[in-house]
């Protein structure tokens, strides 16, 4: 098998797995909205953000889990997500949900299919594929801009304790408030290891933070 049939087969199974795993029972937009919600009624700051992180992904442009995410963020002190918006590229990537982009990304897969099943008709090949390489242009530019969401995490518990290694030993160096973003750089047995908005880094349990698209 080429390399370049290995490729495809790798984009399509990412953009049939975004689709699918978006469209889980409880995981539309709407629903981690209204949990976020349930959440900070309730006091919980840290399952609230993380709740409207994951409802963002999948409706960027909705300014309702905007302005509720970063309210309970600013309710809680907490620093803003790390992978807030800072230029126009990255706005423009995010604009359409991850699951409108991953079937675009199937479509770019189908198109460039249909440019190879139809050499014999050259300007109909050659748009086909044009139009393919652009659709997976777009989505590769997506995952580009969202790949740091693969590595965040939400603090979920109040004064989450940092250390310098992985083991449960020791006093903390210093403790993470619930609501927090941090990103997730390394994994080793039940900790993990962080580093906040600000630059800190240290080893956390698993048990404190939830990572922003499941992992575990």
């Amino acid at each position: 098998m080429s390399g370049r049939t290995v490729a495809m087969m790798c984009l399509f199974l990412a953009a049939w797995s975004g689709a699918a795993r978006a469209a889980e029972p409880g995981y539309s937009a709407a629903a981690l909205y209204n949990l976020g919600n349930a959440y900070a009624r309730a006091g919980k700051p840290g399952l609230a953000v993380l709740n409207y992180e994951r409802a963002a992904l999948l409706a960027p442009e909705d300014p309702d889990i905007a302005a509720n995410l970063h309210y309970v963020q600013r309710s809680a002190h907490v620093a803003a997500d790390l992978r807030a918006a800072s230029n126009a590229w990255t706005r423009a990537m995010t604009r359409a949900s991850p699951v409108a982009m991953s079937w675009l990304g199937l479509a770019g897969i189908l198109l460039l299919g249909a440019a190879v099943a139809t050499t014999r008709y050259p300007w109909t090949s050659r748009g086909a594929a044009a139009a393919g390489i652009a659709l997976l242009g777009l989505m590769a530019g997506q995952c580009a801009v969202l790949w740091p969401a693969l590595h965040s995490a939400v603090v979920v518990t109040a004064g989450a304790p940092v250390r310098v290694s992985p083991v449960p030993m020791g006093d903390p160096v210093f403790t993470l408030p619930e609501a927090e973003v941090v990103a997730l750089a390394a994994e080793h047995d039940e900790f993990v290891l962080v580093r906040t908005a600000a630059g800190r880094t240290g080893w956390v349990s698993r048990s404190n933070v939830a990572p922003v698209i499941p992992r575990w």
